[in-house]
């Protein structure tokens, strides 16, 4: 894939007022091969990571997150399903159960629940559904959400009304499968990314029961464990969002991790790392976002 053309170039390691960390960050993504955009958020410090936070990196599965929460932000409003009763506890809804439809499949894709109803035609809780897509990329349970939630501009114009503007959606992974190229189209700054990531601390825009699903639906997930997860202390709490593209003619287009790390005093810091059109192996990609996390862990320690 070309190179897309809003990325700016990585900044220079000399650049006046850059930070220690600043520094460490850039020098890290020069193994990527292609440009790596970082942002991270700790409220109440100048903790500053940032390289390149104004890139439109493109997002691959990472947009679950945000369709998450819009599709939790419906049900909360009580305008997801049809059988909602007005009233009705999101843990309610949560286990109500919707149908898997044979439309909803994408033939070769990675989906555990297409892998365990290749049919399709099958009730599935709501609840699991999230879990499916958000813990484990699941596109299949990811177009469900999808189609209930109303499609990608009711996704884009719920994450708009919350103040977080730098974010356009315009495709599901059923239309990237089709055309990978379109993935450029769908992107989050880094520092939305992050802003995003911190509402679900201070100011979380949805019902306390569906924040706390989320939060534990992001922390029990099973994908990048070589990513931001890999450059943390063991045990170290993270609620996270991967999102990968395939690699064609050497080139990868995204490798992705943002997250929430809980810190030794409890506090959050917010990461997000975008590794876009990189010729490095995998391990190497994964290996720039997981010590990036490591030095932006380390200086967030010190500023406590």
């Amino acid at each position: 894939m070309r190179p897309h053309a809003l990325f700016l170039p990585l900044l220079p390691l000399t650049l006046l007022g850059q930070t220690p960390l600043q520094s460490k960050v850039a020098a890290i993504a020069q193994a990527a091969q292609g440009t790596v955009s970082v942002a991270c958020l700790l409220p109440g410090t100048t903790l500053n990571c940032d390289l390149n936070p104004h890139n439109h990196p493109p997002m691959q599965s990472m947009y679950k997150y945000p369709l998450a929460l819009t599709v939790l932000h419906l049900a909360d409003q009580g305008k997801l399903l049809p059988n909602q009763r007005p009233g009705e506890p999101t843990e309610v809804t949560l286990d109500r159960t919707v149908r898997f439809l044979p439309a909803d499949r994408i033939p070769g894709s990675y989906s555990p629940l297409q892998d365990r109803y290749p049919n399709a035609n099958v009730d599935v809780t709501l609840r699991e559904l999230i879990q499916l897509a958000v813990g484990q990329s699941d596109n299949g349970a990811e177009e469900v959400l999808l189609r209930l939630a109303g499609g990608p501009p009711v996704v884009q114009s719920y994450i708009h009304s919350l103040g977080i503007t730098a974010f356009h959606l315009v495709d599901s992974e059923r239309d990237l499968g089709r055309d990978e190229n379109l993935q450029y189209r769908d992107w989050i700054e880094p520092v939305a990314a992050v802003r995003l990531l911190e509402r679900l601390v201070h100011d979380p825009p949805i019902s306390l029961a569906a924040n706390t699903f989320l939060l534990e639906t992001m922390t029990n997930a099973t994908t990048g464990p070589h990513r931001l997860r890999a450059g943390l202390p063991p045990g170290t709490v993270l609620a996270h969002k991967t999102g990968s593209s395939g690699t064609r003619a050497g080139l990868t287009a995204a490798t992705n991790d943002i997250g929430l790390v809980t810190l030794p005093d409890g506090h959050k810091l917010a990461i997000a790392v975008f590794v876009t059109d990189s010729r490095a192996n995998e391990d190497t990609r994964e290996s720039v976002i997981a010590r990036i996390a490591q030095a932006a862990y380390t200086a967030a320690i010190a500023t406590k």
